[in-house]
Formats: C-alpha cells, sequence, structure tokens
C-alpha cells in the first residue's frame, strides 16, 4: 500500500511540476526522466528482465525523438545541427545497446545526456536571471508611473 501510495503521490508531484515548468524546465525534466530510465534499463539487462528493459530503452528513444522533433533550427543555428546529430548517435547506440544487453553503450548515452542535461541548466539560468531582471526592472518603472 505505502508503495502504490508512494508512486501516486511522486506522479502528482510531477504533474503539477510540468504543469508550472518553464520550456527549459520541461527539457531538464525529459532528460531526467531519460536518465531514470536508462538507469532501471542497466538493472534490468544485470536482472536478465529483457522485456522490462525493451520498454525502457524504447521510452528513452521516444524522449530523444521529442528532443529532436523540438529543436528549432531556425533560431538554433549551429547548436541545433549539432544537437540533431548527437540525438539521432544516441538512438543508434540505444538500439546497439538494446540488442546486445550492453550497460556499456547505456553509460555512454547516460554520460551525453548528462552533458546535454547541464548545458540546459546553464541555459535556464541565464534565462530565469534574465527573466527575474526584467520582472523586477518592470515592477520598477510600473511603480514610478504610478507614483508620478
Amino acid at each position: 500500500m505505502y508503495k502504490n501510495s508512494a508512486r501516486e503521490y511522486s506522479k502528482v508531484n510531477l504533474q503539477t511540476e510540468i504543469m508550472e515548468a518553464d520550456p527549459h524546465k520541461l527539457i531538464q525534466l525529459l532528460l531526467e526522466g531519460a536518465l531514470t530510465r536508462l538507469s532501471i534499463a542497466k538493472n534490468m539487462i544485470e536482472t536478465k528482465d529483457f522485456s522490462g528493459k525493451n520498454q525502457k530503452i524504447g521510452n528513452v528513444v521516444d524522449i530523444i525523438c521529442a528532443l529532436q522533433e523540438s529543436l528549432d533550427h531556425e533560431r538554433g543555428g549551429d547548436v541545433a545541427k549539432n544537437l540533431e546529430r548527437l540525438y539521432d548517435y544516441m538512438t543508434r547506440r540505444l538500439w546497439d545497446a538494446n540488442r546486445l544487453n550492453d550497460t556499456d553503450i547505456i553509460n555512454e548515452v547516460m554520460s551525453l545526456l548528462l552533458e546535454v542535461k547541464s548545458g540546459w541548466e546553464g541555459i535556464r539560468k541565464e534565462y530565469l536571471e534574465k527573466f527575474i531582471k526584467e520582472d523586477t526592472e518592470g515592477k520598477k518603472g510600473s511603480k514610478s508611473e504610478i507614483s508620478v
């Protein structure tokens, strides 16, 4: 019973986080979900739960495809092109890992995902600092307009 309650709480917590998230946070959540599923897939290889492993790796491929489809090539320029290639590479490596039951390949993809996640964390930090600064300046401006 406790396990079911914890799972339901986790779902509600995640739904709330998604609903309140900015686009950068959503990407971070997707990357975290991919990393979590890959960690589970590694464990499933070790316990020989190959059906479960197939499902988890398939989920990660779906996440990577969603990230790939969300790339804005017009605004993203070379960064978007490089991410497109990297996501394609990760997908191919995951198919290899799935076919070969190879945890080393999963570790390789996890390492790449961690690098991408780290980059998005930096971008999000800059975005939030800019957003907070603009919001603060906007409030100052509106207060002075009201007091005049």
